[in-house]
This record gives structure tokens, sequence and C-alpha cells, in this order.
């Protein structure tokens, strides 16, 4: 199969089928087939009750999480996901006396069936589909497959220097990102060299636009402003503007040479809850290097995958 994120298998045609009967459950035990249902509730012993239109279902405390039975994943991995999509094989069907069906499952095997299928074969520099799960200061925690965590620290999020995560992303979002690391099965993620080149971001402003921009720093010398999360300037000082303040500015001058932009703040505007999604310039396959530096430029950005 495809293992992706949870959530995005359980609204497919197939696995709702396959969920909807005591037939579908037997066949997806039988061809042990990964299906996804909502998570109805955690109980006292952590033993996760699952959502199954044809069943009355159970993941066990132990089967409801990769390492929780060896102690190396903790049970917040479970609680976590009460009314959210989780993946699952199905290991036990009953029909009781009253005629109702009852079904043992386990996400745990799921999970190792990804790791083994998918995860494990990960290289430096492919590129992945992953949902935000949660936010830290110091980065963003990812579901890469069948509800398994990565992390993209807050440094490999953008070129453009943000105070938090939650300035790019929000809980629950679809994002691509690429393999930064692989080890025994430990994926740490980048983001920043999907969202385009210095070049291939001032490419898109002209001298004499002016432009809405977020505030990202206030110098002694300047304002940097960020036009677009792999693209900043700097704008001349301007007494009362704070950190993360939406602004219009005036582009004076790009210099790519440099790899400068000069601005002024025109005016401080209205701020907008939505985060915009993020535009990515390369969508799929992988990368063996990514420059963000231009040609001849002093200053050298540079990912290297293909080590």
């Amino acid at each position: 199969m495809d293992h992706k994120p949870e959530g995005m298998l359980m609204g497919t045609a197939e696995n709702q089928r396959l969920i909807s009967s005591a037939e579908g459950l037997l066949e997806a035990l039988e061809k042990d087939i990964t299906l996804e249902a909502r998570a109805l509730i955690c109980t006292s012993s952590h033993d996760l009750i699952v959502a199954l239109p044809c069943a009355s279902a159970v993941i066990p405390r132990e089967e409801a999480a990769l390492g929780i039975a060896e102690g190396t994943t903790r049970d917040i991995a479970i609680i976590s996901r009460v009314n959210k999509p989780v993946c699952f094989k199905v290991r036990e069907i009953n029909i009781n006396d009253d005629g109702s069906v009852s079904a043992v499952l386990s996400r745990r095997a799921a999970q190792e069936e990804c790791m083994r299928e998918y995860i494990s074969g990960l290289r430096r520099g492919d590129i992945i589909e992953a949902r935000i799960t949660h936010l830290e200061q110091f980065g963003c925690f990812v579901d890469i497959g069948c509800g398994l965590p990565s992390l993209i620290p807050i440094d490999a999020i953008s070129v453009s220097r943000i105070s938090h995560p939650s300035d790019r992303f929000h809980c629950g979002q679809l994002i691509r990102a690429v393999v930064k690391s692989n080890e025994n099965g430990r994926v740490c993620l980048t983001h920043k060299e999907l969202l385009g080149t210095w070049e291939e971001n001032a490419e898109r402003f002209s001298a004499g636009e002016a432009v809405p921009g977020i505030v990202r720093s206030v110098e002694e010398y300047g304002i940097f402003v960020e036009l677009a999360p792999n693209l900043a300037g700097l704008a001349e000082p301007r007494e009362n503007i704070s950190q993360g303040e939406r602004v219009s500015v005036y582009i004076k001058a790009i210099l790519p040479d440099k790899m400068k932009i000069k601005l002024v703040i025109v005016d401080v505007c209205e701020d907008i809850a939505d985060i915009p999604k993020p535009e990515y310039f390369i969508t799929e396959g992988h990368i063996s290097e990514w420059r963000y530096s231009v040609p001849g430029s002093d200053k050298e950005i540079v990912s290297r995958f293909d080590l």
C-alpha cells in the first residue's frame, strides 16, 4: 500500500467499504489490509475505542503505537489520538451471542509495516508528504506515515527567520518536506528547500512595486521584512514598528549580485489571522543539491543531500 499520514485513507471508497461490514473486516483480516477510522475514546487503561459502522472495536494499549510495549514511546501518543483518525490492522473478529460484532485492532502492526516497507527505504533528499501534528518552540512534529513521527527544526522551515513554527503552520496541515537524515528509522526533515531559491523568489517582485510583508526583525540599522517565506528585504528604520506586524512596503531596489532588496515601509496593516499555504517550487521526487544563493554571490547557502 501507499503509506500516508493518518487521515488520508479514511475517506476513500475502499476503506469505507471494508469498515462498514463484518464481511469487509474479515476481508481486511485475511488480506492484511491497513484501514482507518476515528478514535472515539481513550480509556483509563489507555485502550483506544474506535468508531466502526459495523462493530464495537478496540485497540489495546500495547497495540496502540509502536514502542508502547517496549517503553520507548510515551502514552501521550495514544491519548492524543482521541477524535482523530487512526490506522490499524484487523487482528480478531467476534460474533457475540446477540449477533453484534466486536473487533480487536492493532495500530502497532500498521506502523510496523509502514516502517518496514516505506520509512526504512527513505533516502536523504527524498520529497515526502507529512501532516503537522504539534508545534513546539524548537520546531514542528509531523506524521510521515501511519502516525509515525518526524521533526522539522525551526531553522529548517524557511530561509526567512520566524519566532515560532505557528508563523508558518497549523496542526493538521498537510505539507511537503525533504528527508534530511534517516538513521535507524529516525527521520529528520527539512522544508525550506521546497520554497524556492533567492532568485526564483525575487523574480516575483519588481522595483517600484508596493507589496505586503511581515516584520521579522527590528534592528538599529533597519527592519527586516519578509516578502515570501524564502525572501526578506531590509527597510529603512522607522519608529513604532514591532516584530510580527504586517506592513505594506515600497520596493526601492532589487540587487541580485548582493542578494539584497531595499524597502521602505509605507504603512502598518490590519493583522490577518489566516496562515497562507506554502507555495512549493518542487513538490515531488528527489533533490540531490539545492543552492539558495545567486551564482557568484559571496554568501553561499547550499543544502547537499547526496553525500
